[in-house]
């Protein structure tokens, strides 16, 4: 795969520099047409052999471009901040919104080639770290993003010179680090991992551009090139509408039942069973926050349902539990405009919370498959790729130790209307009833089906769906916390194994 990188490509200083204003003048007029459609963003990833000319390349681009439209981050070792996160958090972060280009060094591939050279971990750590680049760079694709891939290639020969020469230049030996001599003893297995990762992600919608990096003048040319093209593509593109596209049925009961309408809706506590279970769990959800295994953990609580279902109600009983400083709430609304520059998952990735913590979802990611399905916000093989995109969050979530608990607050029509017009006769609570609501209600049926596909469809091993039945406000709330603290104590008693 690295052949033709070590052949030896070079270009004279005279044709580079006769190159080189008609190239800048173009990158300039594509990235301030980028800049003013601000239809997608450029995500620039920068891999390779140590010495190959990364740093000096993207120099040189920040010099022919508008560097205020360009972030420039390096991934070293994760902070403290990042190890209590997923490990994906530090990059869904640091995305660049649309219309602007972000050029990321020491990214994902870094982080897995170097683990893997150095032992680490073993090859199917690898694979799975190569499959979860695949998805994540797919889904940045999908959501618009023009993602360019750049290898840096040196020979060992070549390397070696090289850090040989910069060792021996006073005024250049500086740039030599730790790590730059700590490769040359690792190469081959460097070469060799970085290749199996090239060969399974240069995929369609993200090709790999292998660079040789013993000529200054060709490396610069070729990536200026390169960035060049793929930009004027993406820009000449028009804009996705939200028409007709080939998306296969989803399948479903012929006889249209599912499990919100298997739901039995007439379970209820009276009031004073409701007092002492609501104390009881209050105070286990307590403890348990508090236990030492909470420090390996963290908790999301996602609550969605119909509208006057009860989901404030039932999060005031949970916070109620609490000290404020052990629990986050965000409140989901329409998406800000720093939000719809960005994948729909990233203003949901940047409020994760660290171990030991607990964040409160009110709406959440589903609603990419609900509210933006029915009223057709996005299209159909949007949300469809999103049920798996959701799982897969859920499951890189999970993985680091996040316990996801999800709620549904189901309703029957009857109860939602006695609740939207005592809503509207006390004054205190006219503020929770719009002209949306009622419109919304008008879809119920619309509502109920994509309800049913999206338990379907996301209810996990991993993030199971809860069920509510929440005609009763009291039955309601105390299952919610129940179920949280039946979550915990099982996460609790896993980690023990």
């Amino acid at each position: 795969m690295f052949e033709s990188a070590e052949i030896g490509h070079s270009i004279d200083k005279d044709t580079f520099e006769a190159e080189v204003p008609a190239l800048r003048e173009a990158l300039l007029e594509a990235q301030y047409e980028l800049k003013q459609q601000s239809r997608f963003p450029v995500i620039v990833l920068i891999n390779g052999v140590e010495g190959a000319g990364k740093g000096e390349t993207v120099k040189l681009l920040n010099e022919w471009m508008d560097p205020r439209l360009i972030d420039v981050l390096t991934f070293d070792q994760q902070t403290d901040e990042e190890l209590a996160r997923p490990p994906a958090w530090r990059y869904w972060r640091a995305l660049p919104p649309k219309g602007r280009m972000g050029v990321f060094f020491g990214n994902w591939y870094s982080q897995m080639i170097q683990g893997r050279v150095h032992g680490q971990f073993k090859d199917a750590v690898l694979d799975q770290a190569i499959a979860g680049a695949e998805r994540l760079e797919q889904m940045l694709c999908d959501e618009g993003a023009l993602v360019l891939k750049f290898w840096f290639h040196l020979s060992k020969k070549q390397m070696k010179a090289r850090l040989k020469a910069l060792r021996d230049d006073p005024l250049h030996s500086w740039r030599i680090s730790p790590l730059d001599w700590q490769q040359s003893q690792t190469y081959d297995r460097f070469v060799r991992f970085g290749e199996r990762v090239l060969r399974r992600t240069s995929r369609d919608f993200a090709p790999w551009h292998v660079i040789e990096g013993s000529d200054p003048y060709y490396r610069s040319l070729a990536v200026g090139r390169i960035l060049l093209e793929g930009m004027q593509a993406a820009l000449a593109v028009e804009p996705k509408g939200k028409s007709k596209s080939n998306v296969a049925p989803l399948g479903r009961s012929i006889d249209d039942l599912n499990l919100i309408g298997a739901l039995d809706m007439t379970l209820r506590l009276e009031k004073k069973d409701y007092q002492e279970q609501l104390v009881t769990e209050q105070a286990r959800l307590a403890g348990l926050l508090r236990h030492k295994h909470m420090r390996r953990h963290a908790l999301v609580a996602v609550f969605e349902g119909n509208d006057a279902a009860g989901k404030g109600g039932a999060i005031r009983r949970v916070a109620a539990a609490l000290d404020p400083r052990q629990y986050r709430i965000v409140p989901i609304a329409a998406p800000t405009e720093e939000e719809r520059a960005q994948p729909y998952l990233w203003r949901f990735w940047r409020h994760i919370p660290a171990l030991g913590k607990f964040t409160i979802f009110d709406r959440s990611w589903y609603g990419r498959v609900l509210v933006e399905r029915v009223e057709g916000f996005c299209s159909p093989a949007d949300w469809m790729r999103a049920y798996s995109e959701i799982n897969d969050f859920e499951e890189q979530l999970s993985n680091a130790g996040v316990v996801v608990v999800k709620f549904w607050l189901a309703i029957d029509r009857q109860t939602q209307l006695e609740r939207f017009e005592e809503r509207e006769q006390i004054p205190f609570k006219r503020y929770k009833i719009t002209e949306e609501d009622w419109r919304n209600r008008d879809k119920w049926d619309v509502y109920t089906e994509a309800v049913g596909d999206m338990v379907d469809r996301t209810s996990t091993e991993i993030a199971p769906w809860t069920l509510v039945e929440a005609n009763d406000k009291r039955w309601a709330r105390v299952k919610v916390l129940r179920t949280i603290n039946d979550a915990l104590e099982a996460a609790f008693a896993k980690h023990k194994k």
